[in-house]
């Protein structure tokens, strides 16, 4: 069975016919002479070629349209990695992608499997003793993961850092519109937090913080781990899962749920999604999860059997016991994390993320020998980091994919004001050592032409210059 068919010369021709058009190249007539290349079908090679050189040709074909092909240095959440063929090609088998829920098990065994093994997966990543079968996204997962300590509680303020990811905070901020008397306090993780926290310790619920934060920086959560202890407030930490095969795991500095998002372990990067988000947490706070949890048993006759051991979900459940109205999970990004994470395995999840945070440091040290060019923050990174520049965030951008194909980073001061000139970049495996140095190449162009000196040969700074600025509320 193929993938595409293509339509046949008279269905063609009756559709044409429908639209009032004589021919297909009528129908686009109006297009400018300028902006057709000349290209078609009938452009390919003759003779047979191999999967490889014929994608070669076609992208070569699609370099024809500005834009069409361009490195990206994007991250904030959504990051572009390598996916082995092997992911697709095992997430396309029909039995995968036609089957809905496990609401029967006896017939659902391998769905149920899957689950399994991603939670257990997930579980080994965190340190945390159980995973949930997901739910939509990093952002939903990140208040869920507020909503369990609300419960846990039984308090009603939250505290949560004002460099966690913009895009989950708005998200936080729409579902506690209907919590009543719920509060959120945005907190600097660049500061002491015992002076920031006004309320008193035995009304906070948790102290939410990502590590590392949306700009990269990485944080020492010592303080944060002391305050929660002292006080009885539940430690959240919001996490990038390729990070942990390089840093400890949450659960050795004290955390007691743990987030995060799935886009990264086999999940193409769409137009907005979908992702995958999971939560972990301790075996004391495993009946707060919300979603489904997929246990391992034995069956009368012995056999390992799969099945829904915690349905905490208002379809399965009367409303009023439900820990959530979620009602689903991402099985089939969970499905590609889970093909993703073993063929890659623990060694292969540390050699993608050292790769990238040693090609990001590179750049980082290049970037840094410019002049007017400095680290937003002093804090450590790994594969993203933030810059100031001399120059509007937003030029750059726009200069670097208009005139050099390079989709630069993004722009911060779309999220925070005051921030209109630092610039988030990101790097991962697919920048190869080549692109980071037409990255390079082109910065320095784009600050000359802008009137900035940029010497042929900067000399490297001994320690990075970081630069001044105040984050504003998003809440």
């Amino acid at each position: 069975m193929t993938s595409f068919i293509p339509h046949t010369p008279e269905e063609r021709e009756q559709m044409l016919k429908t639209i009032g058009v004589p021919s297909m190249e009528a129908l686009f007539d109006g297009v400018s002479s300028a902006l057709k290349t000349g290209f078609s079908v009938e452009t390919l090679p003759a003779q047979g070629k191999t999967e490889l050189e014929l994608q070669q040709h076609l992208t070569h074909m699609a370099q024809q349209n500005s834009g069409a092909v361009m490195e990206s240095f994007l991250g904030g959440g959504a990051y572009a990695r390598f996916i082995p063929p092997a992911v697709n090609s095992i997430a396309s088998r029909s039995e995968f992608y036609t089957a809905y829920t496990p609401y029967q098990p006896e017939i659902s065994q391998g769905t149920l499997q899957m689950i399994y093994e991603f939670q257990t997966m997930i579980s080994e990543l965190t340190g945390m003793d159980v995973t949930n079968a997901s739910v939509y996204d990093g952002a939903t997962a990140m208040c869920e993961a507020a909503f369990m300590a609300v419960r846990a509680t039984r308090r009603k303020i939250i505290y949560l850092s004002q460099t966690a990811n913009p895009h989950y905070q708005r998200v936080l901020e729409t579902y506690v519109q209907a919590m009543g008397e719920l509060e959120i306090h945005l907190f600097d993780p660049n500061q002491a937090f015992a002076s920031q926290a006004q309320d008193d310790p035995k009304k906070i619920a948790a102290i939410l913080i990502q590590q590392p934060d949306y700009l990269g920086a990485v944080h020492d959560l010592t303080a944060y781990q002391r305050f929660c202890e002292d006080s009885g407030a539940l430690f959240v930490v919001g996490v990038d899962p390729v990070t942990l095969a390089i840093l400890e795991p949450p659960r050795t500095y004290g955390a007691h749920i743990v987030c995060g998002d799935i886009q990264q372990f086999g999940n193409s990067i769409n137009y907005g999604g979908p992702y995958g988000g999971f939560l972990s947490t301790t075996e004391k706070l495993m009946r707060q999860l919300p979603g489904r949890v997929v246990g391992r048993s034995l069956d009368k006759e012995g056999q390992v059997a799969y099945t829904l051991t915690l349905q905490t979900r208002e379809q399965h459940i009367r409303r009023a016991k439900a820990t959530s109205n979620i009602c689903t999970n991402q099985s089939l990004n969970v499905l590609k994390a889970t093909v993703y994470m073993s063929l890659v395995g623990p060694q292969g999840l540390q050699q993608i993320a050292s790769l990238s945070t040693q090609r990001a440091h590179l750049l980082a040290e290049s970037l840094l020998s410019l002049p007017g060019v400095s680290m937003r923050f002093e804090n450590p990174f790994l594969y993203e980091f933030a810059l100031c520049l001399p120059i509007p965030a937003q030029t750059m951008i726009e200069q670097m994919a208009l005139h050099h194909g390079i989709l630069a980073g993004i722009d911060v001061g779309k999220y925070w004001p005051g921030e209109s000139q630092t610039l988030l970049v990101a790097v991962t495996e697919m920048n190869s050592l080549e692109s980071i140095h037409r990255y390079i190449d082109a910065f320095k162009k784009i600050l000359h032409n802008k009137g900035i000196s940029v010497l042929p040969t900067q000399l490297r700074r001994e320690t990075a210059m970081v630069c001044t600025g105040t984050l504003g509320r998003t809440i």
